[in-house]
């Protein structure tokens, strides 16, 4: 009986969605799994739901719940790493400290200082997990969805002998954010995108072997405002309209400069970059108002409600006798990846690894996403060679933090935080060196009880 663990399984609807998406395979239908989470209310909630789930479909899937590791570890053929600790608590100070110096984060969770001081919190929980599983089951696959995606999956690679995979859904949302937009079927599509997590690049994007680039940029160009208001007035719900491409306006304008689309969505990806959100002039350009949907004063506002909402939703639904039926198949990669791997089928996707000569011109061993082919043997990732130079000196400009952050994280040195913060690019185009250092100081000393053991003076 395949065993599948999820850590941090107190995620009920992504737990659910995951398990649901692997039971709908008829090979996979006796799969066992297992649910791990330290917060007992929620674990409770995860397994409720999903026990119901699993018997108002009439599957015979094993399900067990444990809030201990090793426990849920022991035997396991597949690991999800999903944790986010302390959650809500430390987004006030990921957040803003640094809006309070002039660093204006979106969400604050991938890069800059919210996303390096997530990673120096994560981090050490994620390896010790990996640390103990190789004790626990060895020959399992890690599948990680924890951000900082890069940073994490890097530190996997780094500091254990675990097979692993990161895993994210933004290539396949924006496979599909453009799909619509040209109103093309997304299974009619054939891509080719690599780069790093959340930046990268649509290398290839075709159909029936024709270059759609054309289409877009001549939609983009042709499209009147009365034909998205017309739109808007005729939609009926459902997934994302074609007409929200022209809200991604940090997205197209790098496309403008680099002849490629990107895989994160505008916001998040304005806080990668040095250009945009440095000044309040250029943020109300592009999104009108300084303190946007997707500023981090706004996400620190409404991230807590969003949560409380979340979770009342969740109490409803244990409390409800109405059956659960299975969803459509969600744009998730872990249970496809599962399932190649027991039957032996192969799935392409793109994957966070290792950059073993994978990218040629990125920084070697650092975290890539790229097309990867997964079977029962495990992942193999696929060259890609040199992307073109834009895009591989904007990677660069990420990757410097990455790796200054895993190793901040992995030897818990102080040091190393403040110059992965020093090279981020939003933080070093707002702030001195010096306003850095003190920036970072203040954030150790609020987060000091989630960051033990940390050494050497900045």
């Amino acid at each position: 009986m395949v065993k599948t663990t999820i850590v941090g399984a107190g995620s009920v609807i992504f737990s659910q969605k995951i398990i649901m998406d692997v039971l709908g395979f008829e090979e996979l239908k006796n799969c066992k799994f297992t649910l791990m989470d330290i917060n007992l209310k929620k674990l409770e909630n995860s397994f409720s739901l999903t026990k119901r789930a699993i018997e108002d479909n009439n599957l015979s899937a094993k399900l067990e719940k444990t809030n201990n590791l090793d426990n849920a570890l022991d035997g396991a053929d597949f690991v999800v790493l999903m944790i986010d600790t302390p959650a809500v608590e430390a987004i006030k100070y990921d957040n803003l400290i640094p809006y309070k110096y002039g660093v204006n984060q979106v969400i604050g969770d991938t890069l800059g200082p919210g996303g390096v001081f997530k990673a120096l919190r994560l981090i050490p929980q994620v390896v010790d997990i990996c640390k103990r599983a190789e004790k626990l089951c060895p020959n399992a696959l890690i599948i990680n969805y924890v951000n900082p995606m890069a940073m994490v999956t890097w530190a996997i690679g780094e500091a254990t002998k675990m097979k692993y995979v990161g895993i994210c859904h933004g290539v396949k949302g924006t496979v599909r954010r453009l799909a619509t937009f040209l109103e093309i079927p997304e299974e009619e599509i054939d891509y080719w995108i690599a780069g790093i997590n959340h930046m990268a690049w649509v290398l290839k994007f075709e159909h029936q072997g024709k270059d759609l680039y054309p289409l877009i940029w001549k939609k983009l160009k042709e499209t009147k405002i009365e034909d998205i208001r017309k739109a808007k007035k005729e939609f009926k719900g459902g997934f994302s309209p074609w007409y929200e491409m022209f809200d991604e306006k940090y997205r197209i304008e790098m496309m403008k400069v680099t002849g490629y689309f990107m895989t994160e969505t505008s916001g998040h990806l304005s806080e990668y970059l040095p250009y945009f959100r440095k000044r309040k002039d250029i943020i109300k350009k592009f999104d009108g108002d300084e303190d946007w949907k997707g500023s981090s004063m706004y996400y620190y506002r409404t991230i807590a409600g969003i949560r409380k909402k979340y979770d009342k939703d969740v109490e409803r639904m244990v409390r409800s006798k109405h059956p659960i039926k299975i969803a459509e198949k969600s744009i998730e990669y872990a249970p496809d990846i599962i399932y190649a791997s027991v039957t032996n089928k192969y799935f392409r996707f793109n994957g966070n690894v290792r950059n073993t000569g994978l990218i040629t011109n990125v920084q070697q061993n650092a975290c890539v996403e790229v097309p990867c082919f997964v079977d029962r043997l495990g992942v193999h990732p696929c060259y890609v060679g040199d992307l073109p130079e834009i895009c591989a000196a904007l990677n660069r400009t990420n990757i410097n933090v990455q790796e200054l952050g895993v190793k901040a994280a992995l030897n818990k040195d102080m040091k190393f935080a403040y110059h992965a913060i020093l090279m981020d690019p939003l933080t070093s185009a707002v702030l001195s060196p010096d306003e850095i250092k003190k920036m970072v100081n203040e954030m150790f000393k609020a987060e000091k009880k989630w960051l033990k053991g940390y050494k050497s003076k900045m």
